[in-house]
């Protein structure tokens, strides 16, 4: 059934994450999405990229879902958060299209990274694809904002080398008005991958007037050191590639006139981390 689904004529992969892409998705009927997703046969994805190097160690390929419970003020891709606006997709296709890139990835000491949207939210097929790069010797890697984090099983996280975890700010009041939702979910997280002892990258994304509140980095700060298992911490200047997307979209942007951290800005927040022990980027 699910390769039924798939309209075969839109490419996979993209040359950025930034295409816009909507509703590819939209005519398949509910009940065929409702089982799909369940079985984790099909899922929803933007693209596929190929060449990156900042989504993980190595070059990567990374598949980008569709679908995201959050609505970060400063999304880079509000086009992500509506699951059918991404192409249906069969888990034999996804595993298919990886497998194309399988030798490349192997002799560059790359590997997948899948990212959103949140991939928590098409978690059976992300993790079938997940498993089958595994098995080819792939290195894996997800990121997500952790909100579903009590969704995964022990067998899910075995097929991860890596977990890059977005951490959007400290403040709960702060963090509900930037995201919509509460924080608490994405340290539990956190805390259950260090119990396990599998790598974190936190991702903290940099805006100006919003998340550069040194306190709360401060924060930010000890509690990735306190977890044992934080290599890096990436700290991501706020851009305004994507706001083409809000418009577009039709969506009221509320950062229309923010600026990018200064390199004095970025170069501060990056101390802050090294001083409770952390490697940043």
């Amino acid at each position: 059934m699910t390769e039924k689904l798939e309209p075969r004529k839109v490419p996979l992969e993209a040359a950025s994450p930034f295409e816009m892409r909507v509703k590819l998705g939209e005519n398949i009927a509910e009940t065929d999405v409702r089982s799909a997703l369940a079985s984790g046969d099909m899922g929803f994805l933007h693209s596929f990229t190929t060449g990156s190097e900042g989504d993980g160690p190595g070059v990567r390929v990374v598949a980008w879902t569709t679908g995201c419970m959050w609505q970060c003020r400063y999304c880079h891709n509000p086009d992500t958060w509506t699951m059918r606006n991404g192409i249906p997709v069969s888990v034999v296709r996804a595993i298919n299209e990886l497998s194309n890139y399988r030798r490349g990835l192997q002799g560059m000491a790359g590997g997948l990274t899948v990212s959103g949207g949140e991939p928590l939210m098409q978690r059976r097929f992300v993790f079938k694809l997940l498993s089958a790069a595994r098995a080819m010797g792939i290195h894996t890697a997800i990121e997500t904002n952790g909100f579903l984090g009590t969704e995964l099983s022990a067998q899910d996280l075995a097929s991860l080398d890596l977990v890059l975890l977005g951490i959007k700010t400290w403040d709960p009041a702060r963090h509900r008005m930037l995201t919509g939702s509460e924080i608490e979910p994405t340290l539990a997280l956190a805390r259950r991958l260090a119990e396990r002892k599998l790598p974190i990258w936190i991702r903290f994304v940099l805006v100006p007037g919003l998340t550069d509140d040194a306190d709360d980095i401060r924060r930010i700060a000890e509690f990735a050191a306190s977890l044992g298992n934080v290599t890096r911490v990436e700290v991501l200047p706020f851009h305004q590639m994507g706001r083409f997307k809000w418009h577009a979209l039709g969506m009221r942007y509320v950062l229309e006139e923010t600026k990018p951290p200064s390199a004095e800005e970025q170069a501060r927040t990056r101390e802050i981390f090294r001083a409770a022990g952390l490697t940043t980027h």
